[in-house]
């Protein structure tokens, strides 16, 4: 019964889409099957505003003057630098409720252009091709006022039960930390990957690794965790280490930084 209740709610409002990219994709998708009406996607490509909008059984437009006068929320999943040029356009005889999903802009971007605006930032690596569990993404929310809250509450909480209230400063934070935790965690994978395929050995082979390494910081604080020679300050290790990575371009010393930094922590 609740989850009627929270279909015809959402099914009241008319979401555009504001970018055809990662996010949006995967936003789209899920606001859709959660019962919120995707009203239209915009994307100045052709390709990505047909991709997405076919998708979603939806009409798609590449000009923003194109974009639709009547939608209740319009979602904002472009790059970050794209924001500040887009933003008075976009706005320019459109009411509603305007959002950004970006992690580093902060909420005063909107300032000036939109009465009626907030941040609606979904903390999560998305990729295409990969399908996401929304139930297990976290929400950081910001709004002008305790009614763009409200509303931003209600839609990110048909898609998670992990939904926080954030400032544009916490939430730079949240996106830098997270900038760690996964993109240059990813990137450490990319040149175990590399090493491996120089030596004749499948990354497959790091994954049960990996995933042990993940499932410990549930449980442990990630200092608690960590292991290796790095932390045991185990040179005899470390430099036969080093030997070995002496012909790798800039991998000697990011070696040697990283491990420093375990050290120091």
């Amino acid at each position: 019964m609740e989850m009627n209740k929270q279909l015809a709610s959402a099914g009241n409002k008319r979401i555009a889409l504001v970018g055809a990219g990662n996010v949006a994709t995967h936003l789209g998708i899920a606001l859709q099957q959660a019962g919120w009406q995707i009203a239209q996607v915009y994307s100045r490509t052709e390709a990505s505003a047909s991709e997405l909008g076919n998708r979603l059984q939806v009409p798609y437009v590449t000009s923003l003057e194109a974009i639709c006068t009547d939608a209740d929320i319009y979602i904002v999943s472009v790059k970050d630098d794209a924001l500040p040029v887009l933003i008075p356009e976009l706005v320019k005889g459109r009411n509603g409720m305007f959002v950004h999903t970006a992690g580093s802009v902060p909420m005063k971007v909107w300032k000036d252009h939109a009465p009626c605006h907030g941040v609606l930032y979904p903390m999560q690596t998305f990729s295409k091709q990969k399908p996401v569990d929304f139930s297990k993404v976290s929400f950081f929310l910001e709004g002008d006022g305790e009614e763009t809250l409200v509303q931003l509450r209600e839609l990110a909480s048909s898609l998670s039960g992990l939904v926080y209230d954030a400032t544009s400063e916490q939430r730079m934070a949240l996106h830098m930390a997270a900038v760690f935790a996964c993109n240059f965690t990813n990137h450490m994978y990319a040149l175990s990957a590399h090493l491996l395929e120089k030596n004749g050995l499948p990354f497959e082979a790091m994954l049960p690794l990996i995933d042990e390494t993940a499932r410990k910081v549930h449980d442990l604080a990630p200092k608690a965790a960590q292991t290796g020679p790095a932390i045991r300050k185990d040179m005899n290790v470390m430099n036969k280490h080093l030997d070995m990575l002496a012909d790798e371009l800039g991998l000697k010393e990011l070696y040697e930084k990283i491990s420093k930094s375990i050290q120091e922590l």
